[in-house]
């Protein structure tokens, strides 16, 4: 027998061994993945966690929390703040203090954060932890405080009442005043009058106002003829980026001097007509 009829076999024996093994560690990496529904490390993350706004407006942050273990979680959401800061989380657009998660399962939450009015202009760390009975993962966030925006609208003495005379027109003076420390941009007045009366400002737009400034705008505003008289209110209102304040004012209309005499010549001329009559008449 040759030395190549031997050593057939035993080529033969060992390829089938070959690939008998190459299949058992296949099917066992494929039944490990299959039966093992962790999906990385269990994490903590945001997609920004640094965010700049003003001290009036929210901070919203968008996190994403990751039960990496094959068994379900609770995670508690816990924060540290700063004295008169405030912290809300909302999952699906409902509020929630905590987030349950299946083994593998990744859930989006917002996180909203408000600072105190009184809350200085500078860099503020927020450290949050999602922490379940056997992991705690941290979450730093900061919170960039750039200042504020405020408006007041009113006038130099603050005085908000006048006294018109019908038909007549007059002109009234709104102190606009920058009440915060970030400029504000774009900013027009708009009024709200009785039925036929009319308002014009001087300026009309502003474009820019600094932080803690004031400008004067010139309202003339027109009654018309034959205005009952009486009392009536007549609102103004500021508009612009960052900014909305108002002025109401009450306004009392009385009739002119001239419509006065006119009425007291009209029920004179009345009288006498009626008394012309019963003198006429009166004696058939």
């Amino acid at each position: 027998m040759s030395v190549q009829l031997l050593f057939d076999p035993l080529r033969k024996g060992l390829f089938r061994t070959l690939l008998l093994l190459t299949f058992f560690a296949a099917t066992k990496t494929v039944d490990a993945q299959t039966q093992d529904p962790q999906k990385g490390a269990s994490g903590f993350s945001a997609k920004l966690v640094n965010i700049e706004s003003a001290v009036n407006e929210p901070f919203r942050f968008s996190a994403s929390l990751h039960n990496g273990t094959a068994s379900p979680q609770v995670y508690e959401l816990r924060s540290e703040l700063p004295a008169g800061w405030q912290i809300s989380y909302r999952v699906e657009g409902s509020q929630v203090t905590s987030v349950n998660l299946a083994g593998g399962q990744t859930r989006e939450i917002a996180i909203e954060i408000t600072a105190p009015a009184n809350a200085a202009a500078r860099k503020y760390l927020i450290p949050i932890k999602a922490a379940s009975s056997s992991l705690t993962l941290p979450l730093q966030l900061e919170a960039v405080v750039k200042g504020s925006y405020g408006a007041s609208l009113s006038t130099p003495s603050g005085r908000l009442s006048e006294e018109l005379t019908a038909g007549s027109h007059k002109d009234i003076e709104l102190e606009l005043q920058n009440t915060g420390t970030l400029p504000l941009s774009s900013l027009s007045i708009s009024s709200q009058l009785p039925t036929g009366w009319e308002a014009t400002f001087s300026p009309s737009q502003i474009e820019k106002l600094d932080g803690g400034k004031k400008v004067t705008i010139k309202v003339t505003l027109k009654v018309p003829d034959k205005t009952i008289a009486g009392d009536y209110s007549a609102t103004f209102t500021l508009g612009g980026n960052n900014a909305n304040a108002q002025a109401a004012f009450r306004i009392f209309v009385k009739t002119s001097v001239l419509s006065g005499w006119i009425g007291i010549l009209i029920i004179v001329l009345a009288v006498a007509a009626v008394y012309v009559l019963i003198r006429k008449y009166g004696r058939r």
